[in-house]
This record gives structure tokens, C-alpha cells and sequence, in this order.
């Protein structure tokens, strides 16, 4: 079968190439624009911002192409920002014309009461019978976007399905043998594979299944457990999965083992991780573009593992011994064509809020805004690695401090979280609200946040932490440390409201598997996404 998919040379195809082979199929790339009508089948995975996506797409002669196959209803899918260029333009672009093909302009989720990206998995309300969902049980799909399309009377005609977050909007297009996504297949486990093989087979091998188009109540984001893996050479040069107690690695002189990146994340894809992060914790000793190793990785994982992948790690710019000056982009972009969905940046950030306060403003030029304004805000993930410092007194600090439940070694009633940078072993005149404040302003669409003072202890989040960067911020945070028993993600998820919970050490020890988690999650009343 002739696939063609359409890489305009921006974000990670790789995944999508990577299932397409999974499910048996051969892939190859659009050389020509005559290749997007010639295709037997066209796959067009839109990734980065609508207005990137547009010009390239203008620049190599692919705007006809594309409209005329539509309009000669050739089997074709596209995926997420690919579903927004079909309409007439969009709020995150103003004055970029898409493809027209559906009336109606794309536009920015408003919703206060909902985190801005959507991240996560969410479900879909089918509109109209589709042979791509003959198997579909209301499963979850993944989802990553802050623009949606709305539904109105002048697009009812192309819409195959609904989702909800705050608002109803379009999750899926469909007309004759045309489809499109707001989620993404590739990044949907099984049920998203499930999908992608019924574009793939043959015409005349599928049937529509019979459906109600009636509404069944709203659809409702998951709750996310992501498995994070802090990947680093051990004493022999051999690349390992470790976890540190407060960021110590080491165990009697040696760096913990706890097994293999590669074939830990394909073990926890199969348990149910909804997300995989890795964590390149000598990053900022190496320089990324020649660590070979963490892309091989991304690589080798993404054969196989069909859930988001984050990487962090030596995300900034750099110049090698050639003379040879690399930019941030550069070096996630680098990561995305690997595997990646989103990077992590963790010291960068701090250095870049700490160049705003010191200007002023921001310069355009941090790593934050390099990459936001190429891929979007949900591919820049900021890494924060805050700890206590206790103060008897607001007054003693210029930070903001909390009111803790926790007293400190001599009695301190409150403490403010210092930013640190260098895996934990530098601190910063920097406060955690600062950081997060700027960084959100900067691009960033969402914050991991650990805590220095949790990791290793299996006593449970830092709630205090985590609500004082919750009501900071408008976008998801993951909370991380701490996490020792499946009831600490309970008390997270119910105590804090952060989208997502993280965890390592106790996932790779097998102390508790992620089955356990998300039973007691769901036995809670937790939205979730039952593997």
C-alpha cells in the first residue's frame, strides 16, 4: 500500500511513522507536492502552532495539493493541529488563512476553571457512523491543545465527533473517505492503534458500525500517572535508570541500577502509564546534540511505546569544540525527531525568569520562547526543583513565604521554596511563584514539580508546594516526591487538584505497580484511564 505521510519537518513524526509500521503497513515520506494527490493514502500529523504549520506548508507548495485531494474525497487522516487548518484561521494566528476547507475560525480555550493546555486523556461523543470506530468503547484518547475548533450550524455537516473541556468543541471531522483528529491516535495506547488500522485497511475491508448520535452525557479528562525514568551513565559508562534519595544517586559508592531505559518504559506502558518522562540527569554536563545516547533511546522506545514522551535534560544553547553554535530549538528539535512529545526545562528556566527580573522583560531569545512559539506551549515542560527555607517571619525574606504546617528544625512557622538549579545542588535567589509566574508568560505549558525535600522519603506530595504553584498558574502541574503508597495519588488528586502525579522509584522497585495506583484512584471517584 502506497502511505504517504505529510512531514513538513517540524515536531515528532516519528511516532506516527512508528505505529503505521506497528500495524504492518510500509510508510514513506511526501517528497513532492504531487505526492499528496498520488498517495493512496495520506497521513497528515500537524504539530507546532497553526501559524508555522500554514507557512510551511505555503512554502513547499502543499496548499493546492491539499485542498484539491480533499475536494476529490482521497482517503486522507490528519491529526491535531492538522484538523485546525482546515477551517479559516485561528485566534493563535491571527491573520493566517488556513485551509477553508470547514467554515469557522479555531479558537484559544477560555474556561478559568480549566487548566490551559488540555493534557491529557479525555473521551469522545461520536456524532455519525465512521468505519474508523467500529471497535470504539468510549475508550480515552489523548489529547494536547490549548485552540479547539467550535461547533456551529455552518460545520455540523463535517463533524464525527464532540469532546468537553469547559466548553464542547470538535474533537474529530469526517466526509467521505476525509478524517481528522484533535487528538492523537499514535499517542493513544491500543485503542488508538485500533483506530489507525481501520484508516490503514484496504477499502472495502471495513464496515461502519451502527451508532446513536444522541448525546450521553459530557466527556471528562483523566487524571494522569506518569512513570519517570532518570536516566545517566553509571561508573563503567553503561546507560541506567537510577533514583536518588534528595538527589543522591549513589549507593555505596556506586550509582543505583534499577534496570534499562528502553525496556523499563515499554514496561510501564504495558502496566498503564499514561505518560513516560525521561530525565537525563548529567544533561547538564554533556553537550545534547552529541548525547547520542538519550536519542537513541527516544528512538528505540517509540518503536514501541504508543503514550507521550517527555525528555529533559541539556535542553539549551550551546557551542561544541568545532565552533559550531547550537540554539535551544535546535537542540529540541533534535528530540522531537526522535521520539519526543514535549521537553523538559529544568536550570534554563531558572535562568531565563532570572535574566526577566534582572531586564525587566522577557528578550525573546530564552529557551522557553524559542521553542513555544514553534511547537506550542504544550511541548515546553518547565522542571522545577524547589526546597524549603524556613524563616521565622514573612518579614525576613523579600520571597513569598507560606504559613507551614511543618515547623522547621528550630521551630520556623514559615518557609519559602528556593529555586535550584544543577540537579538540586545550587540554590537561587529565586522563589517558586517568581519562577513559575515568569515561565508561564515566557510560553510554558506546563510544570513539573518536584521537591527536594520529598524525594526519596515515600512520605507523600508536598501539598503546601504544590497549592502555592496551583493557584499561581493557569496551566496543568504534575506534582512529583514523595510518593510512597497508591493513597498519596488519592490525596493529590483530591487535595490539590493538579492534573497529573508522578512517580519513579517505587514504580521501578516494583513497590507498587501502577495497576495498584489506578484502582485506588478510580476506587476514589477519580476520573481515570482504566488499561
Amino acid at each position: 500500500m502506497n502511505v504517504k505521510l505529510l512531514d513538513y519537518g517540524a515536531g515528532n513524526v516519528r511516532s506516527v511513522r512508528n505505529a503505521i509500521r506497528k500495524l504492518g503497513c510500509s510508510v514513506s515520506d511526501v517528497q513532492t507536492p504531487d505526492d499528496i494527490l498520488t498517495a493512496e493514502k495520506l497521513i497528515f500529523p500537524g504539530v507546532g502552532s497553526f501559524g508555522m504549520v500554514m507557512e510551511r506548508l505555503h512554502q513547499m507548495g502543499y496548499i493546492e495539493p491539499l485542498k484539491k485531494r480533499i475536494a476529490l474525497d482521497k482517503p486522507f487522516l490528519g491529526i491535531c493541529v492538522a484538523l485546525q487548518t482546515f477551517f479559516d484561521g485561528s485566534e493563535e494566528s491571527p491573520g493566517v488563512p488556513g485551509l477553508s476547507v470547514i467554515p469557522g475560525q479555531v479558537k484559544k480555550f477560555s474556561d478559568k476553571h480549566f487548566s490551559v493546555p488540555q493534557i491529557g486523556w479525555n473521551n469522545i461523543r461520536l456524532w455519525k457512523e465512521s468505519d474508523l470506530f467500529e471497535e470504539y468503547r468510549d475508550e480515552k484518547l489523548y489529547f494536547v491543545h490549548s485552540y479547539y475548533a467550535p461547533v456551529s450550524d455552518l460545520n455540523k455537516d463535517w463533524i464525527l465527533s464532540v469532546t468537553d473541556y469547559g466548553t464542547e468543541f470538535i474533537s474529530g471531522v469526517e466526509k467521505g473517505r476525509v478524517s481528522a483528529f484533535q487528538f492523537h491516535p499514535e499517542k493513544s495506547g491500543a485503542v488508538g492503534l485500533k483506530i489507525l488500522e481501520k484508516f490503514l485497511l484496504p477499502e472495502g475491508s471495513r464496515h461502519k458500525k451502527e451508532i446513536s448520535t444522541t448525546s450521553s452525557g459530557k466527556t471528562c479528562i483523566s487524571k494522569r500517572i506518569i512513570a519517570c525514568l532518570d536516566v545517566r551513565s553509571n561508573d563503567n559508562g553503561d546507560l541506567i535508570v537510577t533514583k536518588g534519595d534528595q538527589y543522591d544517586v549513589r549507593d555505596e559508592g556506586d550509582v543505583r541500577n534499577l534496570g534499562k531505559p528502553v525496556e523499563l518504559a515499554k514496561r510501564y506502558y504495558s502496566e498503564g502509564a499514561d505518560e513516560i518522562t525521561f530525565l537525563n540527569i548529567t544533561g547538564f554536563r554533556d553537550f545534547p546534540m552529541q548525547d547520542q545516547p538519550m536519542l537513541e533511546v527516544l528512538k528505540r522506545t517509540s518503536e514501541n511505546v504508543f503514550v507521550p514522551l517527555t525528555i529533559g535534560g541539556g535542553i539549551r544553547e550551546f557551542t561544541d569544540s568545532n565552533g559550531i553554535a547550537y540554539t535551544s530549538l535546535d537542540v529540541a528539535s533534535e528530540y522531537f525527531r526522535s521520539g519526543a512529545d514535549k521537553v523538559s526545562i529544568g536550570s534554563d528556566a531558572v535562568y531565563a525568569v532570572e535574566e526577566v527580573l534582572r531586564t525587566g522583560k522577557p528578550g525573546g531569545a530564552s529557551s522557553i520562547e524559542q521553542i513555544s512559539t514553534v511547537y506550542g506551549a504544550q511541548a515546553v515542560v518547565i522542571s522545577v526543583d524547589p526546597r524549603r527555607i524556613y524563616v521565622k517571619s514573612p518579614e525576613e525574606t523579600t520571597h513569598k513565604t507560606i504559613k507551614t504546617n511543618f515547623p522547621g528544625p528550630k521551630g520556623e512557622e514559615y518557609c519559602w521554596y528556593q529555586c535550584t538549579v544543577k540537579g538540586g545542588r545550587e540554590g537561587r535567589d529565586l522563589d517558586v511563584v517568581q519562577l513559575v509566574t515568569i515561565c508561564e508568560q515566557l510560553g510554558a505549558g506546563e510544570i513539573l514539580l518536584n521537591c527536594i525535600d520529598k524525594d526519596g522519603t515515600n512520605s507523600g506530595f508536598d501539598f503546601e508546594l504544590i497549592m502555592q504553584v496551583k493557584h499561581t498558574v493557569s496551566i496543568p502541574v504534575i506534582a512529583s516526591s514523595g510518593a510512597g503508597k497508591p493513597s498519596h495519588f488519592v490525596d493529590v488528586f483530591k487535595k490539590t487538584g493538579v492534573e497529573a502525579a508522578l512517580a519513579a522509584g517505587i514504580f521501578h522497585r516494583r513497590e507498587v505497580p501502577i495497576s495498584a495506583v489506578k484502582e485506588a484512584v478510580v476506587k476514589a471517584g477519580i476520573e481515570i484511564r482504566e488499561t
